[in-house]
């Protein structure tokens, strides 16, 4: 095993185990502490992956502006150390979850994934760029993630706001 897939691996269960403590820990700022190391985590599996422009907006986007908005929502809470309390859907909710991962665990063995001796073609921020406004395929992509920083913006004042 190279030292690039061990990299990778050992970023994926970093990945996995913070969002775990995301969900899992009652402490708020815990919490927000385990989504950052997620997210950094997440960054480093597309460096690892030679997705560099992704990685730099990982880290730019989601470490930089949405962390802080949660921290800074986290910093306006009253009441840190509660959390939330177990509500009438938790099971439920922990049913969903486990069909959802066993589907598409099923659908990811199951499925046939050609492989190709090509190389990877070249990734270039001009060549990232033709691909936004030359082509109308990515431009939904842009204006999705401009909507999930608004949705960020939105849910951090949501959540800060005096009940």
């Amino acid at each position: 095993m190279t030292a690039e897939a061990i990299a990778f691996w050992v970023l994926a269960a970093l990945a996995a185990a913070s969002a775990l403590g995301v969900v899992l820990t009652r402490n708020i700022v815990r919490m927000a502490a385990s989504l950052v190391i997620c997210f950094l985590a997440i960054a480093g599996l597309y460096a690892t992956l030679a997705a560099d422009f992704l990685a730099a907006a990982q880290v730019l986007i989601y470490v930089g502006a949405i962390s802080v908005l949660i921290i800074m929502a986290v910093m306006l809470t009253r009441e840190m150390e509660r959390g939330n309390r177990p509500g009438r859907f938790t099971w439920p909710a922990l049913a969903a979850a486990v069909l959802f991962t066993g589907t598409l665990v099923w659908a990811s063995l199951n499925t046939d994934w050609p492989l190709t001796d090509a190389p990877a073609p070249e990734a270039t921020v001009s060549g990232l760029g033709d691909l936004l406004f030359k082509g109308d395929s990515l431009v939904l992509v842009v204006e999705m993630s401009a909507l999930l920083i608004i949705a960020a913006i939105i849910g951090a004042i949501s959540i800060a706001r005096d009940k």
